[in-house]
């Protein structure tokens, strides 16, 4: 038995990655903002806020550079990304 046969292809929201990438980035972002905000209270995850907005940023990058490729036709990109 195939399973792939057997799936039904996701919505189109579903399968969208820039809701939750923009979410996830705001997010980190929020948090680092309140991390600023109070001071030496939290100063220890001031770090990991960063990290959560750059990872966030690059993985925007990421699908742009992926689907800029898919709209272009390369062979090479990922499929499913076209609007």
């Amino acid at each position: 038995m195939n399973e792939t046969a057997d799936r039904r292809p996701l919505t189109q929201r579903l399968a969208d990655p820039r809701p939750a990438l923009i979410l996830g980035t705001s997010a980190w972002a929020i948090a680092m903002v309140v991390v600023i905000v109070t001071g030496d209270r939290w100063s220890d995850a001031l770090p990991t806020c960063i990290a959560g907005v750059v990872v966030g940023f690059l993985g925007y990058g990421l699908f742009a550079l992926q689907r800029r490729a898919a709209r272009r036709g390369s062979r090479g990109a990922q499929q499913g990304l076209l609007q």
